[in-house]
Order: C-alpha cells, then sequence, then structure tokens
C-alpha cells in the first residue's frame, strides 16, 4: 500500500509539473503576444507619424498581403498613401477602408478628405451627408465648411467654420480656410480679420500672412502687416504686395514695392526680379 501510495505521490507530482509547465509555457505565450502586439502598434504609429510616408505605403502594404482583412492596415495605407501627396492612389484606399465591415463614421472624414483633395466636391458633400449629425468633430465641420464654399452657400460655410473654431485648439487653419473664403466673395476687410486671427494662433504659418498681404492690397493698403516675419518673408510679403497694387492699377508704387523685395531678400529674388523688369520693359514700350 506505501508503494502504491508512494507511486501515486510520484505521479501527481510529475502531473502537477507537467501541468504547470503547460501553464508557464502558455503564459509566456500571452506574453510575447502582448508584446507583439504593442511592438506592432507602435511601429504602426511610427510609420504614420516620424518615418517618410513612401516607407510608410510600402510597409502597410506589406502588412496587408499578410492579413489583408485588417482594418488598421488599410487605414494606416490609406493615410500613409495622403501624406505620400499620393491622392489618387489614397482616395482608392480610403474607399475600400470604408467599405470593411468594421469601418466607423471617422473613416467617412476621411475618405470626404481624400474626395477633396481629388476635386470630387459632389462625392464628398455625399459622403458628409451620410454621417448621423450627432456624430460632431472639428475635421467633419471644417470640411463640411470647405464644401459649403465650394456650393457658394455662404451663411452654411459661415455655421461651419464656427462650429470648427470651437472644436479645436489650434484653429489657425480654420481661420485661414475662412479668410480665403471671405477673400473669394469680396468681404477684404473680415478676410484680413481672418488671417490675422490664423497667425495669432500660428505665428508661422505663411500661408495665412501671403493671404493677409493679399486683403490688404485688395483693400490698397501698401503696407505690410504688422506679424512676425522673417527676412525671406518679408522680401516675399512685399512681392506678393507689388503685384497687388499693380493689378489695382497702382503700377508706380508697385515697382517700388517689388524693387523693395529685391533689396530685402538675402539671395537673388527672382520671381521679383521678373516682374520688376517686365513692368519696366512694359513702360518704356
Amino acid at each position: 500500500m506505501r508503494q502504491f501510495v508512494g507511486v501515486l505521490c510520484i505521479s501527481s507530482t510529475a502531473l502537477l509539473s507537467a501541468c504547470g509547465d503547460k501553464q508557464s509555457n502558455a503564459d509566456v505565450e500571452r506574453a510575447f503576444d502582448n508584446v507583439n502586439v504593442i511592438d506592432e502598434s507602435n511601429l504602426n504609429d511610427i510609420m504614420l507619424t516620424v518615418a517618410d510616408p513612401n516607407e510608410g505605403v510600402t510597409y502597410f502594404r506589406r502588412s496587408l498581403q499578410d492579413e489583408p482583412n485588417r482594418i488598421d492596415f488599410r487605414r494606416g495605407l490609406a493615410k500613409s498613401l495622403i501624406r505620400a501627396k499620393r491622392p489618387a492612389e489614397g482616395l482608392v484606399a480610403w474607399r475600400e477602408v470604408v467599405e470593411h465591415p468594421e469601418s466607423g463614421n471617422a473613416d467617412k472624414v476621411e475618405f470626404a478628405d481624400a474626395q477633396i483633395r481629388n476635386e470630387d466636391w459632389q462625392g464628398a458633400k455625399a459622403t458628409l451627408d451620410s454621417i448621423p449629425p450627432t456624430y460632431e468633430t472639428y475635421k467633419r465641420y471644417r470640411l463640411e465648411a470647405m464644401v459649403a464654399d465650394a456650393n457658394q452657400e455662404w451663411k452654411r460655410a459661415d455655421a461651419f467654420y464656427e462650429v470648427a473654431v470651437g472644436l479645436t485648439t489650434t484653429p489657425s487653419s480654420v481661420y485661414n480656410n475662412w479668410g480665403y473664403s471671405k477673400l473669394t466673395r469680396g468681404d477684404y476687410a473680415e478676410a484680413e480679420r481672418m488671417f490675422t486671427q490664423a497667425i495669432t494662433y500660428d505665428p508661422n504659418l505663411f500661408t495665412a500672412k501671403n493671404n493677409l498681404t493679399l486683403a490688404r492690397g485688395a483693400q490698397r493698403k501698401y503696407e505690410l502687416p504688422v506679424v512676425p516675419m522673417t527676412q525671406v518673408e518679408r522680401a516675399q510679403l512685399l512681392h506678393t504686395l507689388g503685384l497687388s497694387a499693380v493689378k489695382q492699377g497702382d503700377v508706380e508704387l508697385g515697382k517700388g514695392l517689388l524693387r523693395e523685395a529685391v533689396d530685402t531678400h538675402p539671395q537673388h529674388f527672382e520671381a521679383a526680379a521678373r516682374a520688376l523688369k517686365a513692368l519696366e520693359a512694359n513702360v518704356t514700350n
């Protein structure tokens, strides 16, 4: 009997040991799975932010070959194509994302963005209209405003821009777009106000500085706006202001501004020099 008990104990110990080994192996495998998920997630983020966009395209395409049903890889490919300034391919990729059974409203917003980048304004409107009004995000309203602008629905555009501004802490690009909308309508004073707001939130946004100069030139305000600017930017803004003056019929003033642009630029300013030469040749003739 003692012998049997001894054997039983040994067998039980071996069994427990075996069970323990199996459990331990399962735990290890599960731990490695978690590590792989974390590493993959980090790599995906890197490919969508700091990596070269075309490298991101290659990475996500390769990943989709292994796991074609992964929607995160499809999103990554679509975003990378847009980042790489390949909008036509990006549009195709985003269409595949929104057709995926796991896609959501955020994907439709990105698809609408890709449609706008491909100048498919009607398609973008249809996509945005398919999103429930309860889905309220900064990007959704910014795109809604841009579509309304394209359709010259000014009141809708203003309403959407206003909502978009309230949904972000960095509204510089919204104010810049809103200002450009006002500029195209001929509301130059309001455009000037919007561009100034954009620069207040982002002093490095040169597009807004250039647009502000255009708005001032359209009002025959030929002094540079009081905004932060580098020497190169100052020369470029003088060039913009000079061309605006010429367009308004103030040719001599425009020539003076173009000369100042050439003199201000730390290097040879070909565009301003060429415009000045053409104006002087025209006057001589």
